[in-house]
């Protein structure tokens, strides 16, 4: 035991020790806690943004020249990358259109949405249950006014599903993602009338849906300037069939490319003979749609600047899922699934990782990349925190407020998970680097594990499951939990 001065010496130095170590760790701690008091708590703050998230139809990682394309550009999303945050580690719903939508507007993974393939009813997919909330729902309760333009899926005319249910003050295009293969439809929806568009009756060519769809989004922009709102641009661009109108944009491509006349399914005539259509000049074509689809881009950011509301203005710009192979498509030659492997209705990087652009000029700092790795599902949290709302109990996306404000802590995701309902039944599932892919499960539930490594590997070139077999069985219990069975979407 110390007495007297060599008691109060020690007293000092305990003192001295403090304020060199453990001071600065007390105060960085403190700081920390501040920084994440306001998205670690309950009270955040509300932003309160417009919101216009534009969807693309099949656009590839690489069919972008901001993500790598060589063969055409794309220089007003180019900008929009400039000028805003790309995100590298991006994922769509799924790997096909209606369940990645019903993915993005429920905030649940294909292992626990209603919509889990393509497969429907009255040509417009299964309807989603109207118990289960929806993005829209949530905005609209918030006082956003609500516009939808281009291609739904998740509900046939009518249904508990239709968007005109499910919180949209305006809808204008195609219910039913099977009709959207076509793009001189003899009608489309408004809301719960359908509009008879007389120039394509009989096989006729005059009114392009894109162009018809993009106007009356533009048309719901400018009513809607003054107020807030939310503004889903579906776009059915560049979905097979490759049609296009005969107009400058495509005799610009005309003679750029090496050809072949893609002649449909049963090597009929061109158009509306199978499934899909294509033009003589397919790479023409192709090549032409990305180049509207980076017009009308640029055309909403234009209007969002002429209007004065850059500043409360949150534009999201993604894919809804990989590449296709339809229609007379050659992704091969364009390289539009760029450094990944697999397209559309593939669980490989390429058939799901997306390219992803948010523009939102103060707040989310311009020409930044980001790495958080994120999907469709987390759109209902982000878009419920910076609106003031609440996103629902037990959904799997988690809020990407602070990626994108770059304030706060970003939590992250413990594992995404994707289940596929066609081509004998496919799943996946990512855990940090690792990626686990099975396919044929239909046949056989337990079939073989591929693993990947993709911070070393983001090409899926080498499965590595055999050097990793505690990771493949770990790998594979995740994969087992992360699903619920569902009577209609079932392995």
């Amino acid at each position: 035991m110390l007495f007297g001065n060599e008691y109060i010496r020690q007293i000092i130095q305990n003192i001295e020790i403090m304020k060199k170590y453990c001071l600065p760790v007390i105060l960085l701690a403190l700081l920390l806690s501040s920084c994440n008091q306001k998205y670690g708590s309950d009270e955040k703050e509300v932003l309160r943004p417009n919101i216009i998230y534009i969807l693309a139809d099949d656009l590839g990682y690489g069919d972008l020249s901001c993500f790598g394309q060589e063969k055409f550009q794309t220089p007003r999303i180019d900008q929009m990358a400039a000028e805003g945050m790309v995100f590298t580690q991006h994922y769509s719903g799924s790997t096909v259109c209606a369940p990645s939508r019903a993915s993005l507007f429920t905030g649940l993974h294909t292992g626990h949405a209603p919509i889990r393939g393509n497969k429907g009813m009255n040509g417009g997919g299964y309807p989603v249950d109207d118990t289960i909330p929806m993005m829209s729902e949530m905005l609209k309760d918030q006082g956003y006014v609500t516009g939808a333009f281009g291609k739904w899926g998740m509900g046939y005319p009518g249904s508990e599903g239709s968007p005109d249910k499910r919180g949209f003050d305006e809808w204008f295009g195609y219910n039913s993602q099977m009709l959207a293969h076509n793009y001189y439809p003899e009608f489309l929806w408004h809301n719960d009338r359908k509009v008879v568009l007389e120039g394509n009756a009989d096989g006729g060519e005059e009114q392009y849906s894109f162009d018809l769809i993009h106007q009356r989004a533009m048309q719901f922009l400018e009513v809607n300037k003054d107020t807030s709102f939310f503004l889903y641009l579906p776009y059915t661009i560049p979905h097979a069939e490759l049609i296009v109108p005969d107009d400058s944009i495509f005799r610009s491509y005309m003679g750029k490319y090496p050809e072949t006349p893609w002649k449909g399914v049963d090597d009929g005539p061109r158009y509306r003979k199978g499934p899909y259509g294509s033009q003589d000049n397919p790479h023409a074509a192709f090549a032409a749609m990305v180049a509207r689809l980076d017009m009308a881009v640029g055309d909403v950011l234009d209007r969002v600047r002429e209007y004065g509301i850059t500043e409360n203005t949150l534009v999201i710009f993604t894919s809804d899922n990989g590449t296709h192979l339809e229609g007379g498509a050659d992704p091969e030659f364009f390289d539009s699934n760029g450094p990944f492997r697999g397209y559309k209705r593939d669980l490989y990087e390429g058939g799901i990782r997306v390219p992803t652009i948010a523009w939102w000029p103060g707040t989310v700092t311009a020409d930044t990349m980001c790495d958080h790795v994120s999907a469709f599902w987390d759109m209902f949290p982000t878009f419920a925190e910076l609106a003031g709302g609440k996103a629902p109990e037990g959904i799997d996306g988690i809020s990407m407020v602070p990626s994108l404000t770059g304030k706060g802590y970003q939590p992250e995701h413990s594992r995404l998970y994707w289940e596929f309902h066609e081509k004998g039944g496919r799943v996946a599932l990512r855990e940090g680097d690792w990626k686990a892919v099975r396919y044929n499960v239909f046949e056989d539930p337990n079939s073989v594990i591929e693993l990947y490594n993709l911070a070393e590997d983001p090409g899926e070139t080498n499965n590595v499951v055999k050097e990793y077999p505690e990771v493949e069985r770990r790998m594979d219990a995740l994969i087992r939990t992360s699903r619920i069975s569902h009577p209609v979407w079932d392995f």
